[in-house]
């Protein structure tokens, strides 16, 4: 009797099981199920349609035609992708197993401005130190620093130990082109040892609702002196269109200094904190969740423009000299005179 019983309640499991399969087909086998989840997803928590004058509806009925019953998951990858990448967003990735979705149209559309072979060999030669994460050197009177992404870290020692070799220096160039970014940890330890005061550097806003304007009231950042000394002569911030994320975050808080200048070309932007999700196909994808805006309120998510414009001259590149570590040397030397 007792066997029947488990035989009839197997049996009753199966039937239900079967029936939920019928009724609730598995979403992650669902294409227009997981392509309608993505879209939900950005439509309630993306940051920056406004800003960006994106219809996210248009888009929506753009490429939800292009999702079929049956289609293979490299095809429905490909509708995905194709539709984020309207969001020219370096911040926005779909990740699978096979591919990774992004668009690099910050940088790629514009000239690199930077030859690191050119640095390495005329600038920084083979008597550098490398403190850290740090290249550096002093070159007539002047103090050169590159640094090559935020997802290396700095410690106090690394910072404190610049600033001290640094200190009789007419003036420092902190080099970040190419930097796409990293651990924002890094640029307040980095900028409190420029900063002359506790000054305010940015707004940063948070997505609070599903209406495309829903933020909540700004919140300030500030950074203040901090370390062993500071160093307040003159400091440039070299800058291309591959500044991205920390490095754009770097950018904008070193700009709230008076001793500081921007010289090269507009940064990258990327002004959002990224945050992941994940489909039910396992797909993970992630895009900005925040906004960014420097203290009068410009949104710096496509880039941050700099104080004195200066591209890489293709006629200086052939004599071996990088324009931009010029121009900052002069302006450096024009500060001191």
């Amino acid at each position: 009797m007792i066997k029947k019983y488990i035989l009839f309640l197997s049996g009753l499991f199966a039937l239900v099981s079967c029936e939920k399969a019928l009724v609730e087909p598995d979403p992650a086998n669902e294409p227009k199920k997981n392509f309608d989840i993505l879209w939900e997803t950005f439509d309630k928590k993306y940051t920056f349609f406004e800003l960006k004058n994106i219809d996210w509806d248009s888009v929506y009925h753009v490429y939800e035609p292009n999702v079929k019953p049956g289609m293979s998951r490299y095809e429905l990858f490909d509708v995905m992708d194709n539709m984020l990448y309207t969001l020219e967003d370096g911040h926005v990735n779909l990740v699978s197993r096979f591919d990774v979705s992004r668009n690099w149209n910050w940088r790629l559309d514009y000239p690199s401005n930077f030859d690191y072979d050119l640095v390495e060999r005329h600038y920084l030669g083979n008597d550098y130190e490398r403190t850290g994460p740090f290249q550096n050197k002093v070159i007539d009177s002047i103090g050169y620093v590159y640094y090559g992404s935020f997802a290396n870290s700095v410690s106090n020692f690394n910072i404190n130990y610049l600033v001290a070799k640094f200190w009789h220096t007419k003036g420092i160039i902190f080099d970040i082109r190419d930097n796409g970014g990293g651990y924002t940890s890094n640029v307040e330890r980095i900028v409190s040892r420029f900063a002359d005061k506790k000054r305010l550097v940015s707004l940063t806003y948070y997505k609070n609702g599903p209406v495309h304007n829903d933020f909540t009231d700004p919140v300030e950042e500030h950074i203040e002196p901090a370390g062993q000394r500071q160093y307040t002569k003159p400091v440039v911030v070299l800058t291309n269109r591959s500044c991205y994320s920390a490095a754009n975050d770097f950018v904008l808080a070193m700009d709230a200094f008076p001793n500081v200048m921007i010289i090269g070309d507009k940064t990258g932007g990327g002004g959002g904190i990224p945050i992941d999700y994940e489909l039910p196909n396992g797909w993970r994808f992630r895009f900005s969740a925040t906004k960014t805006t420097t203290p009068d309120g410009f949104n710096v998510e496509e880039g941050i423009p700099p104080d004195i414009e200066q591209n890489l001259l293709q006629e200086d590149e052939q004599q071996n000299i990088d324009s931009i570590i010029e121009r900052a040397m002069e302006y450096i030397n024009q500060q001191y005179k």
